[in-house]
């Protein structure tokens, strides 16, 4: 451990980090700026290929940073696993989704951990960050190392540390997010927080893995519920006819007691629609029921229906048939002035609407095209702009995605109607514009 440590703090460890996602390639940057040598290990070559070229595919990652440091010789990205043989730390970022079933899908885990064990060696830190149910880390890293004949604690550390990424924060990245850290003994634990103290300003231990790995489940889990409540809610006052924007906006005045959430289409992104499933398996296990969670799923999974529904509703007071009417929809992305289409509720309503046979566009000023997971499986093309002609040939305009490169007064003025699922066209007066 001593030698161990020593490397660490005098930055001649060298890092491997695998999955060259939205969590692992911000992270390896950051350890390549700081003068650690770092392998950026990923299997698809088209993403390895790019970053080798200096090119960002994230959001958060400039290509400048990125030319940097492969310059430097500090970042080498790589689809080949042996160079795990020449690593100090490794740092586990794969994605961890859902089968259709909702069942935790663990084999990106599983397999990098398949790759990664014929290299191993004594004096070494594995560190999964992967979103995952309680027990991950102990189960399918710390044991899997066991089985080769080594001591964790003593011959291989082994931590989690849950990933913090929020695409696109102006705010908080990588460096200036709080680090929350758990590891199977106590020296597992000093490892890792000297590692990740190299790179993040504040890094917080806690006493377990399965402590940090249900610290990112609560966090999620937090957004998932209290969404869900406010989808709810937006449906009820609906039918009161009640702004629940305003009821909001009122409620948000509150100095205590009170944090505001906000309806819209569905949830995406790739936590908070996963993680609390994680936990609602997981829990399943010991015969406790998360009643929340799935009460809370249900109503996410189902707003895109009620998005439809909406729709269609809007239509047939102005006589038109959802079957063969021409809709715009307004973003793709899940959230706001990003390319990430992870979950997207929008391709639910997307998808929703092309089964009632409307004709159905998409712009998004950040996104070209998506792949049609249902049938084709062939890329949609997506509008970047469209002139005040195209508009007003639509019968209904759908906003799912907030962007600031969206000129709500424009479209407000050239759209026949308008259905606002975000507030999108806040402040602005029109009698078609219809709100969620």
């Amino acid at each position: 451990m001593n030698a161990l440590m020593e490397k660490i703090k005098t930055k001649k460890a060298v890092i491997g980090v695998v999955g060259m996602g939205y969590v692992g390639l911000p992270l390896a940057v950051e350890f390549a700026k700081k003068g650690f040598t770092v392998y950026g290990i990923d299997l698809l070559e088209e993403k390895i290929n790019m970053l080798k070229k200096g090119k960002s595919y994230i959001i958060d990652v400039k290509d400048s940073e990125v030319r940097e440091c492969i310059k430097k010789g500090n970042f080498i990205p790589t689809t080949d696993y042996s160079v795990a043989k020449k690593t100090d730390c490794i740092s586990i970022a794969v994605p961890t989704p859902l089968q259709k079933s909702k069942d935790p899908d663990i084999s990106y885990i599983t397999s990098s951990m398949n790759s990664i064990r014929k290299y191993l060696h004594k004096d070494m830190l594995v560190v999964l960050e992967s979103t995952t149910y309680p027990g991950t880390t102990r189960e399918l890293i710390a044991d899997e190392i066991e089985k080769e004949g080594y001591k964790v604690g003593k011959d291989i550390f082994v931590a989690f540390s849950p990933e913090r990424v929020d695409p696109g924060n102006p705010k908080y990245n990588t460096k200036n997010t709080p680090k929350v850290i758990g590891g199977i003994t106590k020296k597992d634990t000093d490892l890792s927080l000297a590692l990740y103290g190299q790179v993040i300003e504040k890094v917080i231990p806690v006493n377990t893995p399965e402590e940090a790995e249900m610290v990112k489940l609560l966090e999620n889990t937090f957004r998932a519920v209290n969404i869900g409540l406010v989808n709810e809610l937006a449906i009820m006052c609906h039918r009161m006819g009640i702004d629940m924007w305003n009821v909001i906006d009122a409620a948000s005045t509150k100095p205590f007691g009170f944090m505001p959430f906000y309806p819209g289409p569905g949830i995406g992104g790739h936590c908070i629609p996963l993680d609390p499933m994680y936990l609602s398996w997981k829990a399943k296990m010991y015969d406790f029921y998360n009643r929340f969670i799935e009460l809370s799923s249900d109503v996410n999974t189902n707003m895109p229906r009620f998005v439809v529904g909406k729709v269609a509703e809007i239509l047939n007071k102005r006589k038109i048939a959802i079957n063969g009417s021409k809709i715009l929809l307004m973003g793709m992305a899940y959230k706001k002035d990003i390319d990430d289409l992870r979950e997207s509720p929008s391709f639910e309503v997307y998808h929703l609407l092309k089964e009632d046979k409307a004709n159905v566009s998409v712009i998004d000023p950040m996104v070209n095209y998506f792949i049609d997971e249902r049938g084709t499986h062939k890329k949609v093309r997506v509008l970047n702009t469209i002139s005040e002609k195209e508009l007003e040939s639509y019968d209904c305009v759908i906003l799912l995605t907030n962007h600031t490169k969206f000129d709500y007064k424009w479209y407000a003025k050239h759209s026949k109607v308008i259905f606002d699922t975000r507030n999108g066209f806040k402040g602005i007066s029109s009698k078609n514009i219809i709100k969620l």
